[in-house]
């Protein structure tokens, strides 16, 4: 099976705890989120989500990915929207990983699986890495500024 990972990375002075408090929380998300701008559902493995993914600049789209892992304070990761098995599938994962004292590391990212991917262009890989960045980013922001 052919496949193309985009994988971003981010320390974040918070505990994982806090982390996945915030990555849950689909309901702020339109508080602080640049990429995806609306999400519900309920986090539970087997749930399908409601997602608005807008970035900055982008007309957007909404899907429906389902949720494949939910491991409080350690991953959660959801399975692409319309997809279609061995030709098209995208992977999407948040993984939390403990840094020294209230420390997080963050691990976001997607991986594509199917036929069609070796014959993706590399700007379509590419062009969501920035909003990757800038939801981690933001959500860096977010769970060092929470702090008191």
């Amino acid at each position: 099976m052919f496949r193309k990972e985009l994988k971003t990375e981010i320390d974040i002075e918070a505990p994982r705890e806090r982390v996945w408090e915030i990555l849950t929380d689909l309901g702020s998300y339109s508080k602080w989120n640049p990429m995806i701008r609306k999400a519900k559902g309920k986090i539970r493995v087997g749930a399908r989500l409601k997602v608005r993914f807008e970035p900055e600049g982008s007309k957007g789209h909404t899907f429906r990915p389902k949720l494949t892992v939910v491991e409080p304070d350690r991953e959660l990761r959801w399975l692409g929207w319309p997809r279609f098995p061995k030709v098209f599938d995208m992977d999407h994962y948040w993984l939390l990983e403990p840094r020294g004292a209230g420390r997080t590391h963050l691990e976001h990212g997607s991986m594509m699986y199917g036929l069609v991917v070796p014959f993706l262009p590399s700007k379509v890989v590419n062009s969501t890495r920035e909003p990757f960045e800038a939801m981690n980013r933001a959500m860096k922001e977010r769970a060092e500024g929470a702090r008191g």
